[in-house]
């Protein structure tokens, strides 16, 4: 009995190209030539490619089919090894579809953690303080992360919060300074609805200087000139109400 390549190649069901391929690292021994120079291929030779073949398909790499051999029609232990960690995909991408499950049906966005609970609150925000919720999320503690969950699916209406998002970078000085002194009662009401807000470490790897120039340099970026004119306007206005900055907003 004997094949050409390209027969070899269909009995097994691959490629002329992956026939090659095994012979060029080492999987499949060359076969005797005819007269005419062309390969000859027998029984052994199929048996092996289709072994080759199917160890592929089922998920081992040609170098893990290379360290088995040839010799071993039934690797046992190389089988349960590969059906472990199978079963750890599966696992993986079972937790995965949950997860996109998740996404889809609460229309999450996709860097926000589903564990949090107000992810669908944080995907109507105006983009700046979205995108600065988010930062929050990775560095505050997973309690003070929790009463602001809580503020954002049980916010406090007010109308300054929208003179503060629509404030222009040219805002004039004494249109600043309405805006935040308007803001003062609105942050005490966050406050008193929520008394667990905060810029803390408390139960963040991070330390307090850490997490404060984080969250500074998340303002700096996300708000405009006039917008950080009025959180300081903001800062110093309740610090001098409360006698210190713990409810610093900058």
């Amino acid at each position: 009995m004997a094949w050409s390549t390209r027969e070899i190649a269909q009995l097994a069901g691959t490629s002329l190209r992956a026939v090659r391929h095994y012979h060029e690292v080492g999987l499949l021994e060359q076969p005797q030539r005819h007269a005419n120079g062309y390969k000859q291929y027998g029984v052994a030779h199929l048996i092996r490619v289709l072994r080759i073949k199917r160890l592929a398909d089922l998920g081992f790499s040609l170098s893990q089919i290379a360290a088995m051999g040839d010799a071993d029609d039934h690797p046992e232990d190389a089988l349960r090894t590969l059906d472990t960690e199978l079963a750890a995909t599966i696992e993986r991408l079972q937790r995965v579809r949950v997860e996109l499950g998740l996404i889809l049906r609460q229309s999450t966005p996709t860097d926000l953690s589903t564990d949090f609970t107000a992810a669908t609150a944080v995907a109507n925000l105006p983009n700046a303080d979205r995108s600065f919720v988010v930062v929050l999320t990775r560095v505050l503690g997973s309690q003070t992360m929790q009463a602001w969950a809580d503020m954002l699916q049980d916010p406090v209406s007010d109308p300054v919060t929208a003179q503060f998002t629509n404030l222009p970078a040219d805002a004039d000085e004494r249109t600043r300074v309405a805006v935040a002194e308007r803001l003062v009662p609105y942050v005490h009401a966050l406050y008193a609805a929520h008394p667990g807000l905060g810029v803390t470490n408390s139960g963040t790897p991070h330390s307090a200087h850490f997490v404060k120039q984080a969250v500074r340099d998340a303002l700096q970026e996300l708000y405009n000139p006039a917008q950080m004119d009025v959180l300081r306007r903001l800062n110093h206005l309740l610090a001098d109400q409360y006698g210190s900055n713990d409810q610093e907003t900058e």
